[in-house]
């Protein structure tokens, strides 16, 4: 199997063995997107629209480098710590997966890396 490794400055430092992102065959796997600011590599404060926003950039920074869009993205996977959210973090999440919308699953975790509230992780097709 060719594994090539993704990684770009626009989107934060993996903060443990892992990469950014992987690609093989016409697939790229990204890892977890915490809201992390790149500029800072700090966790953005706010709600978890907000934390939601941040995750967004960071997945589309990722695409961005290998030339794709969100559009590329045929599934995600959602983390949130509290369902309760969830309506928030779908506004946000409207306004960067469009239609035809990827595949999606979004579950309630009880604790996410850093003390983030939101993780999404995506697989985008080249």
């Amino acid at each position: 199997m060719n594994k090539e490794v993704i990684s770009t400055d626009k989107a934060p430092a993996a903060v443990g063995p892992y990469s950014q992102a992987i690609k093989t065959g016409n697939l790229i796997f990204l890892s977890g997107q915490v809201p992390i600011d790149p500029a800072t590599g700090k966790l953005v404060e706010g709600d978890a629209a907000a934390q939601a926003i941040q995750c967004c950039k960071n997945v589309l920074a990722i695409l961005e480098s290998q030339g794709l869009t969100t559009a590329n993205v045929v599934k995600t996977t959602v983390f949130i710590t509290d369902i309760k959210t969830f309506g928030a973090v779908n506004e946000v999440y409207q306004q960067y997966f469009s239609a035809p919308c990827p595949a999606r699953s979004c579950v309630e975790v009880s604790a996410l890396p850093l003390g983030a509230k939101v993780e999404i992780e995506s697989i985008a097709a080249v």
